[in-house]
């Protein structure tokens, strides 16, 4: 079998050899005028040579010491970051991302902002932080307080001295950071630790104290600092994420289920309702925001579900547990008082109450992968 290139064309390659762009002309009135345009095209433009150039030095802090760093609320917009080989730092990264990875720092102050993906701190001493994500991760880390709101269950790996607190922070983009990060601010698992490497007669990780203060902690950005703009409270009553008693012991065996279906005040509804119950004193335990099918409600509302199917395929529920003495009876009260044109599923004695929050949480668990 013949090869296309095994004979050469002396014709062709002469011919070759010899042309050379020409420019034909006409005559006009003596006159030569060119025809066409000898000079070169310029190069096309393509949607990504007009995007703008990103310097990977904005999306992180590397071997600082001693100063007050991060970025402020527009700087990421959802990008990646990375915080490494820093000491005795206040780190404040008060916007969205996609993910981040702590380094290698010692003794630092870290906020992170919402966080679409994971938070994955390695080889970290002497940190405290305050950090909202989708999962997040230490390994070989020693002496962490992490004031923590995790959708998912958070993980702990060649660890110690660990110590975990609920969420308890605001600044005015907080909600709308929360919303870019595709995160819900009622589906905290701060308290629901995974140890990955436990050891036998210890305990790598705790929670802390009930009344812990974030300003104990993290403190206020220094005021001569670029974050002195930014309106920031750390009071639990502001907190943008419900704050939640979790796995800590109840005080009560009395507990009761309250769900707000989807609707456009229900985020509203929801946080009215916290301020109505813990103003009598009762406490919340845990809250829960999930999507539910028509062949759920059964299981999960028993006698009462006919009538709410049709409110379950508008979109996610969000569930509340309250605890303490007479809490059935007045969520009952604040149902009918403050939340009468509103649909809504509340337990409807105390015996059958601590069944309602079982198969609720424990549907919302098994939905979730918890």
């Amino acid at each position: 079998m013949g090869c296309f290139f095994s004979k050469k064309s002396k014709r062709k390659s002469a011919e070759k050899e010899n042309h050379s762009p020409t420019t034909t002309t006409v005559e006009s009135g003596g006159n030569a005028v060119p025809l066409g345009n000898n000079a070169e095209e310029p190069p096309k433009q393509y949607s990504w040579d007009k995007r703008e150039k990103v310097d990977p030095k904005d999306y992180m802090l590397t071997g600082l010491k001693d100063v007050t760093v991060g970025r402020l609320p527009g700087k990421l917009n959802g990008q990646q970051f990375v915080i490494q080989e820093c000491e005795n730092c206040n780190i404040y990264v008060l916007d969205h991302s996609a993910t981040i990875n702590i380094d290698d720092c010692v003794n630092c102050r870290i906020v992170l902002g919402p966080v679409k993906g994971s938070v994955f701190f390695r080889d970290c001493k002497d940190i405290k932080c305050v950090v909202a994500c989708q999962q997040f991760r230490t390994r070989d880390c020693k002496k962490m307080d992490v004031f923590l709101c995790c959708a998912t269950q958070p993980i702990i790996e060649a660890s110690t001295g660990m110590k975990f607190g609920c969420f308890q922070y605001y600044y005015p983009d907080l909600a709308f950071h929360f919303k870019d990060a595709g995160l819900s601010i009622f589906n905290n698992n701060w308290s629901n630790i995974h140890d990955f490497t436990p050891v036998s007669g210890e305990n790598n990780w705790s929670l802390l104290p009930e009344d812990s203060n974030v300003l104990d902690f993290v403190p206020m950005p220094d005021p001569e600092s670029d974050f002195k703009s930014v309106r920031i409270s750390t009071e639990a009553a502001r907190s943008i994420v419900p704050l939640t008693k979790g796995g800590r012991r109840k005080d009560s065996e009395e507990s009761c289920l309250f769900v707000f279906f989807a609707g456009e005040y229900t985020t509203a509804n929801a946080r009215k309702l916290i301020d109505e119950a813990t103003s009598k004193g009762f406490v919340l335990i845990q809250t829960k925001e999930v999507s539910m099918k028509p062949e759920d409600a059964k299981r999960v509302f028993q006698s009462n579900a006919e009538d709410l199917v049709e409110f379950i395929s508008k979109g996610p529920v969000t569930a509340l547990e309250l605890n303490g003495d007479g809490v059935v009876e007045a969520c009952k009260n604040i149902a009918n008082e403050v939340f009468s044109g509103t649909k809504l599923f509340v337990s409807d004695n105390k015996n059958t109450s601590t069944r309602d929050v079982d198969s609720f949480f424990n549907f919302a668990d098994m939905q979730m992968g918890l």
